[in-house]
């Protein structure tokens, strides 16, 4: 059933915009009146993923896409209405008429459409892998098989809410020291660029010699002054090149593999791919996904090139019949106390268990870390904006000084 964009108006005359399905532009207004709504324009929305689709600009891309949370949001919800014993399509049309964001009600809508027309739910979601990735695919997939779809979504909705916690808990320490690194950088260019040479104009004119510090300061504000575009163009191009380079395999790749040797960053690093590679391998195992088809996946989500490669690599392995945390251990990837918390795992039979216990604790480790190296770099950034300052506050008043001495 196609899907329309609507604009229209509602009793008291406010303009309202959605998302409605039907089976043609007669039966959207039609539908629309009978809900309340007065139509002002009607336009079939574009499939998310086709040949026909036109290339919106970046911005549009940003504000239209689905977010992470809202996944989250939409999971819980169709998780508690599926357990409430509501059918699948009553209860993704309870949701279409709840849910506000354009983009994500569109999708929801056409789900909606491919489930009415005899495709399985996840086959449906199947055709949306920019917002519901492989591994919710493959869990739902799981959960319609073994009649357990309700327990798979809470699932998801679980893994997806501590992901996003554990991201927005990381991003918020670093928030402050990143606005303090971006202001004060920003504060230094105007300093040297427009304020220091108005008030080092009255030293050109002296005919005796500056302090060195005056001289340094003086330099580095004529170089700012007259090369700064030169520099913005290249910091520019030297952005895009990066970009372009991290997105090829081998740059990828070594830039993975470079990240992991990072003395301190490349431990939280690690552990962060493997809190991922944990959790979500945990879940596939525990909602009937055999551990051959759940490795596969997780190597898609794991982060890091390398880690997907030592993943890939231990996959063959199972497949020969060894076990998980000896082809791990073969890697020299993996930590040592993941590698051992999965032997004991399997060993005791409750390997999936263990790979959430993994998963807490390297969170836990990385939260931990963050926190206190945030602690320790806001004071030492405010130390070397304090450096910064005062070095030009000093290079600006010893010719000052000096003019004095000579006055007397």
């Amino acid at each position: 059933m196609p899907v329309f964009e609507y604009t229209a108006l509602d009793a008291r005359g406010k303009s309202t915009s959605g998302v409605i399905d039907a089976e043609g532009v007669q039966a959207a207004r039609q539908k629309l009146r009978s809900a309340g709504k007065y139509p002002v324009s009607i336009r079939e929305a574009q499939e998310a993923a086709g040949p026909k689709v036109k290339r919106r600009p970046l911005w549009g891309d940003l504000f239209r896409r689905v977010k992470p949370a809202q996944v989250a949001i939409l999971t819980r919800q169709l998780a508690t209405l599926i357990g409430a014993g509501f059918p699948l399509v009553s209860a993704l049309d309870a949701l279409l008429a709840q849910t506000e964001a354009l983009a994500l009600k569109r999708t929801l809508a056409q789900v909606k459409d491919r489930v009415v027309e005899g495709s399985s739910f996840a086959q449906a979601l199947a055709q949306f892998p920019a917002v519901f990735p492989p591994i919710y695919v493959n869990m739902v997939r799981a959960g319609e098989t073994s009649g357990t779809l309700e327990i798979v979504l809470e699932r998801l909705a679980e893994i997806t809410e501590k992901q996003q916690a554990l991201a927005n808990r990381i991003k918020a320490a670093l928030a402050y020291p990143i606005f303090m690194l971006c202001f004060g950088t920003l504060v230094l260019v105007i300093l040297l660029t427009y304020i220091v040479p108005t008030i080092t104009t009255i030293f050109r004119d002296m005919k005796q010699q500056l302090p060195a510090a005056t001289r340094i300061l003086i330099g580095t504000s004529d170089f700012l002054k007259e090369n700064g575009w030169i520099l913005a163009l290249l910091l520019a191009a030297g952005l895009f090149a990066f970009g372009r380079w991290r997105k090829s395999p081998g740059g990828r790749r070594r830039l993975d593999t470079w990240l992991l040797q990072l003395p301190g960053a490349g431990g939280l690093i690690r552990k962060l791919a493997v809190a991922r590679f944990s959790r979500t391998l945990g879940s596939l195992l525990e909602n009937g996904v055999t551990l051959l088809t759940a490795l596969d996946i997780v190597r898609n989500i794991v982060g890091n090139e390398r880690l997907a490669e030592a993943v890939a690599r231990s996959a063959v392995e199972v497949g020969k019949g060894r076990a998980l945390w000896l082809s791990l251990s073969e890697t020299k990837v993996f930590p040592g106390l993941s590698v051992q918390m999965i032997q004991v795992g399997e060993q005791s039979g409750e390997l999936e268990k263990m790979l959430y216990k993994i998963a807490d604790v390297f969170e836990n480790e990385v939260e931990t870390t963050i926190l206190r190296l945030t602690s320790y770099l806001e004071p030492v950034m405010i130390l070397v904006m304090g450096v910064a300052v005062g070095f030009i506050v000093l290079s600006i008043c010893l010719p000052i000084f000096e003019m004095n001495q000579l006055i007397r």
